[in-house]
């Protein structure tokens, strides 16, 4: 897998798959990638980004463009509490996973959650990738090479969401929040200093309020886009699975 996936994974999906419960289904179809490929950078941090809709559809709910944040009605206010209590609802989450990066490269695994802040993506092979947050850090491991990458979960722009109570118009800094027949659409910025600003949209089904997929924009403008299915919220997974192995500091004497 390439690292420009895994990276992505990290802030796209660390957090993401907290959120909520989807529907029985299948996943959205992959079209043909419209951007190439990023060349990550781990500096001050992992980079995001998806995609995972038809073309026509990315283009009716593409996030808005700068200037266009802060015009939210009341009905838009009601729409955006709704989605937050869902998401302060959702406590442990497992099910499977669909990624698809800014290349148009599609990978598929497992998740397990449990709020607050863990989250464990298991890669099916042959990825030999686990991507684990235990509410402090996040680690990409690669199983076959028996190594790990190392971030802080605050430089996740999906990390408010593994808290135990999420308010969207307090918490983070939403840009828009719209709904049609098919889809409620919700997007939030983060800026950051050193890493420049990426953009997370959240979309739920428009009749039963739960999540579909999410899209992150990484300050690059490279999509990476993450759908879930086959949800279970009754599961509480091990707590083990949420374990990160620290390197051990050298002995100062």
């Amino acid at each position: 897998m390439r690292r420009a996936g895994v990276a992505a994974l990290v802030a796209a999906m660390t957090v993401g798959a907290t959120v909520v419960a989807m529907a029985e289904g299948v996943p959205l179809p992959v079209p043909a990638p419209n951007k190439p490929a990023a060349q990550p950078s781990t500096q001050g941090g992992p980079p995001a980004a998806m995609q995972l809709l038809p073309d026509p559809l990315a283009k009716m709910i593409a996030p808005p463009k700068p200037g266009e944040a802060g015009m939210i009605d009341d009905k838009q206010r009601a729409l955006v509490d709704k989605v937050s209590a869902y998401l302060s609802s959702v406590q442990t989450l497992v099910g499977d996973f669909v990624q698809v990066g800014p290349d148009g490269r599609r990978t598929e695994g497992q998740f397990y959650l449990q709020k607050p802040g863990r989250v464990r993506f298991a890669y099916n092979p042959p990825t030999p990738v686990d991507v684990i947050a235990d509410g402090h850090s996040v680690v990409v491991r690669d199983r076959n090479l028996a190594t790990q990458e190392l971030y802080p979960l605050s430089q996740t722009p999906l990390r408010f969401l593994l808290s135990d109570h999420i308010d969207l118009l307090k918490d983070t800094n939403l840009i828009s929040v719209s709904a049609d027949d098919v889809f409620i659409t919700v997007v939030v910025e983060e800026n950051h200093v050193l890493t420049g600003t990426s953009r997370l949209m959240l979309m739920f089904g428009a009749k039963d309020m739960q999540l579909r997929q999410w899209t992150v924009t990484d300050p690059q403008g490279f999509d990476t886009t993450v759908a879930v299915y086959n949800l279970d919220t009754t599961k509480k997974p091990d707590p083990d699975m949420f374990r990160i192995k620290y390197p051990e500091r050298p002995d100062p004497r």
